[in-house]
């Protein structure tokens, strides 16, 4: 059998040569052998382009997306295709779509500025002057790095990035490159710190502190973000894209009033600009202006048909219907291969949604399983590292371990922590703390998750580190600054009540470190009925993190592994952890209301009871369920798709469900 690599580069060297006869026939026998060979398949495209084969590198061309549907590559071959067949309209949307997908594609940004140019369109032409100009400024090797860095080759783009550095310490290009990376892996505070150091380097670069602003704002510091954002606003007072950007700063900051008078600005010059339009949306939303956000979102997806967030963040309503109209509208666009996948998962799960509402389970379904099964293709989530984890916890946070450890730390009483998995009922949690009196409601903080990664320690890809083993070498002093690091950097998150909850679902995994850190912080477990809180997180597309949820049998095992890490905390920790069941909040929500605020040691409050009238802000995606008053909607949804859910009942094991819900799964796949 031929070795495909080696057999890619002789191929390549004859595509160099022109000697496209010899360069085809290699890539064949690859292709025999491994027909969706991606590379061979591209090759083979360009060689048959070459050829004038046009109908045949058409073919390799279509198997490609197929494959590789964000591959920028595959675009912009399709625009050489077609302006070799003279279909230069299609051409140019091919080029276009290949940008969107690799920024760094030189060739489809200069086809597309001569374009411009050719339609006298000057706007769009300088914009592309600034891209091509920016590409053609960088040393060869950081052209390379951006090219497969936007084709997910990560480790290799970091290979190569980290390689220039080191003979360029103070390159800025280069230091963004190894930041965006870096983000891409989730270490934040190295990518945090490379573009501090460019943006000091290179002040005036406008890009490169967008750059640091956006990463400030994925990390939540939205005091630090708000900062840069005024910066390239007073810089460049005309430009729309920074006008928006500051209009996000300020609802990230709470004051929606004002961010949406920036959009209106905005869109005042840009009226139909999409994605102006769906952030004012977000806003409404969040401000409880629901009527004016549906109305913002349809805007948008009127203006760009393709533009999959529309439609989802319509859905993620949870109380929109859509209409036959817009069903027939995201059929037709779920079917074109072009449609970029980030797109096509957010048009999966809209339909799910739409299918759902109609009681079509099987379409539902259908489109569930594709919207994850995207989602998934894109991770790198593995269950097996993830209870590699666990055991690694339950290991090493033993009780002759704490009990060693019991002094240090801060003793600061504020934060109320609310755990457990995604869709469990922990919003409901906050919104009912957030409305006493003495409590803030704040959001989902990655202060817990920030500091468990610095500890890691570990190789970048490998996702083996030393945490939790780490946390046997912290001293009293260290745990001490940690926790009043915690308790200053959450500050601007508050309102001035002595208490204020953090709800990070995920921080069940780190209340070993919680406990070092802020020993007499309080801990509520938000838990779920195990296949009612699997199957809404199946069904929930999250804005980032939570990869776990694109697999019913990753789901399980998760489900499973959190039931033991919880079980392990009320063993070594015993009555640090509160349990509050999501069905019993549901049945008996004022007795449970008197036992999470005795927890808690906080008086009772009637508006407790009423949190749905508690007209804050709301940012994940139960927003429009805490503000209704309590019900049984979500309860049992799981039923009417039990005959797909094997995998997810297998996971979960017999001890997790009950013999009447599984003999139900069991008999309805059969």
């Amino acid at each position: 059998m031929n070795d495909l690599g080696l057999v890619i580069k002789e191929a390549s060297q004859a595509v160099k040569a022109h000697n496209f006869t010899h360069a085809l026939d290699l890539l064949t026998q690859n292709l025999d052998q491994d027909p969706n060979h991606t590379d061979s398949l591209y090759l083979a495209a360009v060689c048959s382009r070459y050829m004038q084969s046009y109908d045949r590198a058409q073919d390799y061309l279509n198997q490609l997306l197929k494959l590789a549907p964000d591959m920028g590559r595959v675009y912009q071959e399709l625009g050489h295709l077609k302006r070799a067949t003279g279909d230069i309209e299609t051409a140019i949307a091919q080029y276009r779509h290949a940008c969107e997908r690799n920024p760094g594609l030189l060739a489809s940004w200069q086809v597309l500025f001569e374009f411009y140019k050719y339609q006298n369109n000057t706007n769009a032409a300088n914009h592309v002057k600034e891209k091509i100009d920016r590409l053609n400024a960088l040393p060869p090797a950081l052209l390379h790095v951006t090219q497969i860095l936007h084709e997910g080759r990560l480790a290799e783009a970091e290979e190569l990035c980290r390689k220039f550095l080191q003979q360029n310490p103070k390159n800025t290009e280069g230091m963004s490159l190894l930041a965006e990376i870096a983000s891409r892996l989730g270490y934040l505070g190295d990518a945090e710190f490379l573009l501090e150091s460019a943006v000091a380097f290179n002040p005036e670069d406008a890009e490169l502190r967008l750059s640091y602003m956006l990463l400030l704002r994925k990390k939540q510091d939205f005091a630090a973000s708000i900062e840069q954002a005024k910066i390239l606003c007073e810089r460049f007072p005309d430009n729309l894209t920074y006008k928006a950007q500051m209009a996000i700063e300020k609802m990230q900051n709470g004051d929606y009033e004002q961010a949406i008078d920036i959009f209106d600005s905005v869109l005042a010059i840009a009226p139909k600009d999409p994605n102006t339009l769906t952030s004012k949306a977000h806003a409404l939303k969040t401000f409880g202006n629901n009527e004016a956000a549906i109305q913002n979102y349809q805007a948008a997806y009127v203006s760009k048909p393709d533009h999959g967030e529309a439609y989802f963040s319509l859905a993620n309503l949870k109380t929109y219907t859509f209409t036959p109209q817009e069903v027939a509208l995201m059929e037709a666009q779920i079917n074109r291969p072009e449609l970029p996948q980030k797109d096509r998962a957010y048009f999966h799960f809209a339909m799910a949604h739409a299918y759902e509402k109609e009681k079509r389970f099987e379409d539902s379904i259908h489109h569930l399983k594709q919207g994850n099964l995207i989602k998934r293709q894109q991770s790198s989530y593995s269950s097996k590292r993830m209870t590699q984890e666990i055991d690694a916890h339950i290991d090493i946070c033993s009780t002759s371990f704490f009990e060693t450890h019991a002094a240090g730390g801060c003793d600061a009483p504020d934060p109320i922590f609310i755990v457990g998995l995604p869709r469990a009922g922990s919003t409901l949690i906050e919104q009912i703390l957030a409305s006493h009196s003495q409590v803030d409601g704040t959001l989902e903080l990655p202060n817990i998750l920030t500091l468990a990664q610095s500890l890691r320690g570990q190789e970048r890809l490998s996702g083996i580190g030393n945490y939790p083993e780490v946390l046997k070498t912290l001293s009293p002093e260290k745990r001490l600054e940690m926790g009043e690091a915690y308790i200053n950097d959450t500050q601007m998150h508050r309102s001035g009540a002595p208490y204020f909850t953090d709800k990070m679902p995920n921080n069940f995994r780190h209340i070993g470190l919680i406990h070092l850190i802020l020993p007499t912080a309080k801990i509520i477990d938000a838990r779920r009925a195990p296949l009612d809180c699997c199957f809404s997180a199946f069904k929930q597309l999250f804005a980032q993190g939570q990869e776990f949820s694109y697999g019913l049998e990753e789901l399980g095992t998760y489900y499973r592994d959190y039931v033991r890490l919880m079980a392990h905390w009320d063993d070594v920790l015993p009555g640090k952890v509160l349990r509050v069941q999501h069905e019993d909040v549901i049945d008996d929500l004022e007795g449970q209301v008197h036992r999470i605020l005795e927890y808690l040691n906080l008086p009772f409050e009637e508006q407790c009871i009423s949190f749905h009238e508690n007209r804050r802000s709301v940012r994940t995606a139960s927003s429009e369920q805490v503000r209704k008053p309590i019900n049984t909607d979500g309860v049992g949804k799981w039923k009417a798709y039990a005959k797909d859910l094997q995998p997810l009942a297998q996971a979960l094991g017999d001890d997790l469900i009950s013999p009447e819900d599984l003999s139900l799964i069991l008999s309805e796949r059969a």
